[in-house]
């Protein structure tokens, strides 16, 4: 029942409640009708009496008229099929605006919902390039790094022994009969050492062969202003792969000495030993 019927209703009882009452206040109230006076009788001979009186009428004993019935109220008309469709068609019509109302409140709401959620996923995809891309940043600068290090640990440890030169060097030093250790490059003890204005202090010290090994280890060194090696490490030319035998090498190459200058920065030098079997 629509709120619109309920009204109705309610106001058709009301109507009647009322209708009522009124009608027992007249029907006790003002409608009451006072009791008449009797009438004498008038006696009228018609002869057809014996004694020639004829028949009396009269009122002796009239009878109370009756009393006027109170006419009950007019019921209410019901509603007719015309009101009825009527309201039930503006009850569907307010039913289907609401319901209209509802689903376009509700097509709104989904329809934020879906751009918040789209506003959101876009938002983390930003925010994964962004790390993604600092990450890879990082990643580049750590390669670069590690190769700027390469580079600058290759450019203090590159190859510069030249075994050929150095015996070259080392057979023209000879043949002039150069005394004492030449100066920048030298042979000692069947190792070859090269370090630029530099000279050995005494002989290169040799590494035991006791992995019985052949072939050579080239280990590139940097010498400080007094002559002591800081750094060795093992550098290209190396035909030896025993692990053993390079730190044999390297060991022997922190032993050499050579020769003090007056001068604060560090050289780059090598020394080359050569392995054979006993």
């Amino acid at each position: 029942m629509t709120i619109e019927q309920q009204s109705h209703t309610e106001a058709t009882v009301i109507t009647t409640i009322v209708m009522v009452l009124m009608f027992l206040f007249l029907w006790f109230v003002v409608m009451e009708v006072p009791a008449l006076e009797e009438e004498e009788g008038v006696e009228i001979s018609f002869g057809n009496s014996a004694t020639g009186g004829g028949v009396t009428t009269g009122v002796a004993n009239p009878q109370p008229a009756p009393l006027p019935q109170p006419t009950p109220p007019p019921a209410p008309a019901a509603p007719s099929n015309n009101d009825l469709m009527t309201q039930e068609d503006e009850s569907d019509v307010r039913l289907r605006e609401e319901q209209e109302k509802a689903r376009r409140v509700q097509e709104e709401a989904l329809a934020e919902q879906r751009r918040r959620e789209a506003e959101q996923r876009e938002q983390e995809r930003l925010e994964k390039e962004q790390r993604e891309e600092a990450l890879r940043q990082e990643r580049q600068a750590r390669e670069q790094a590690a190769k700027d290090k390469a580079s600058q640990y290759a450019s203090m440890f590159g190859q510069t022994d030249n075994p050929n030169g150095a015996n070259a060097s080392s057979r023209e030093s000879a043949s002039s009969g150069t005394k004492g250790n030449p100066l920048g490059h030298g042979v000692s003890g069947g190792n070859s050492w090269t370090l630029d204005g530099r000279q050995i202090v005494g002989s290169l010290p040799k590494p035991s062969n006791d992995f019985k090994q052949a072939g050579k280890v080239v280990v590139n060194i940097v010498v400080d202003a007094n002559g002591k090696v800081v750094q060795a490490a093992v550098g290209k030319g190396t035909d030896i792969s025993d692990q053993a035998t390079i730190q044999l090498a390297v060991k022997a190459a922190y032993k050499a000495k050579f020769n003090m200058v007056d001068r604060p920065d560090k050289q780059m030098g090598s020394i080359t030993f050569v392995f054979k079997f006993n």
